[in-house]
């Protein structure tokens, strides 16, 4: 969309590509998108979370995403979605200023003789490829890449800048990985030897599925002996840290700083919050949700929300409650010696 013009687009004309109810006007022009209170006159915006809802008669939006409650409520015309938030996310994808990226091979770029380029890939400048590598139909390779060897990008992936694939890493298509991530480092494998530490050799790679996005400064690491393994439509933040040979089930989610240590087994459709920590070796079954700043310590068995820490409070009544929480077995100890010598 560089160099073009922005697109317009008729209230019924995205309740059509979009399959969303009309309600009002349906020759509303949307040029673009904003929030439900920064909405002027030929934008879209959208009301998910009831608590926003007094919002909805002072905005000056000329279309508003809404669920079935909310449609005469609206100021202008009205879409009707069963979730909001989904359907404006599919609209506003129609705005986003994607930067054409021709074919081809930049000069700069370094190429291993051994390497296979697909002829409608775009490398970038400055973009090295290894040796037995494979880059696919339609992906692109923004500057300052590297890809080691025998890597295997499939079609349409996009490693948008300063990517690196060490070695054996595997992307599925329509993988997206932004600036600075790092994929198929060696994992932290160590043993003690008479007091000193060897290295134990990472020889698995990172296998990625179709449709995963990996924010910036992320580290996947390689498997030890088996492969790392993010299945289909994974989701990693900016700063996370997954193990070798972590396995990540299909559509699960992690917030930024977030880490799974090594051979950790996370299910589908989790949720880790941010800043949450998952430890070696455990399982966590479908449909969990971890909370920000929680550590699991165990296999969490059944589907659900778990936490752990203290909510935050003032210094002053932070620092009373540790006091008393380093009370707490001696009070149990006593309540408990109380509880057996009284009679029944």
């Amino acid at each position: 969309m560089r160099g073009m013009s922005a697109p317009v687009f008729t209230a019924a004309e995205l309740a059509q590509r979009f399959s969303l109810q009309l309600h009002g006007d349906g020759t509303a022009p949307v040029r673009g998108v904003a929030t439900l209170a920064g909405a002027g006159p030929g934008q879209l915006a959208f009301l998910a979370n009831p608590r926003y809802r007094a919002q909805l008669a002072a905005s000056r939006a000329g279309v508003v995403v809404v669920r079935a409650d909310d449609a005469q409520a609206a100021p202008g015309a009205a879409l009707v979605a069963r979730d909001p938030y989904v359907a404006f996310a599919r609209i506003a994808a129609l705005f986003e200023r994607v930067p054409a990226r021709a074919p081809g091979i930049h000069p700069s770029a370094a190429i291993d003789p051994g390497a296979e380029v697909s002829p409608d890939a775009h490398v970038g400048p400055f973009v090295s490829v290894g040796a037995r590598s494979r880059i696919g139909p339609g992906c692109v390779i923004g500057p300052g890449c590297t890809i080691g060897e025998d890597c295997t990008l499939d079609a349409g992936c996009e490693l948008q800048a300063r990517v690196t694939l060490v070695e054996r890493v595997r992307l599925g298509k329509r993988v997206r990985i932004l600036p600075g991530a790092v994929l198929g480092a060696a994992g932290f494998g160590l043993a003690m030897d008479a007091g000193r530490w060897v290295n134990v050799p990472q020889l698995g790679g990172v296998v990625v599925g179709d449709d995963c996005e990996i924010g910036a400064n992320t580290c996947i690491d390689r498997g030890a002996l088996e492969d790392t393994v993010l299945e289909e439509d994974v989701r990693l933040d900016n700063l996370v840290q997954i193990g070798h040979n972590v396995r990540i089930g299909a559509h699960t989610a992690m917030a930024g700083c977030s880490a799974a240590a090594g051979s950790a087994r996370i299910g589908r459709y989790c949720l880790v919050g941010g800043g949450a920590g998952i430890l070696g070796h455990l399982e966590v079954a479908d449909k969990v949700t971890v909370t920000a700043m929680s550590l699991v310590t165990h296999s969490l068995r059944e589907p659900g929300e778990y936490s752990s820490g203290t909510p935050l409070t003032d210094n002053r009544t932070w620092r009373k409650n540790a006091a008393r929480f380093k009370q707490l077995d001696a009070l149990a100890r006593r309540v408990n010696a109380s509880t057996q010598g009284s009679p029944e």
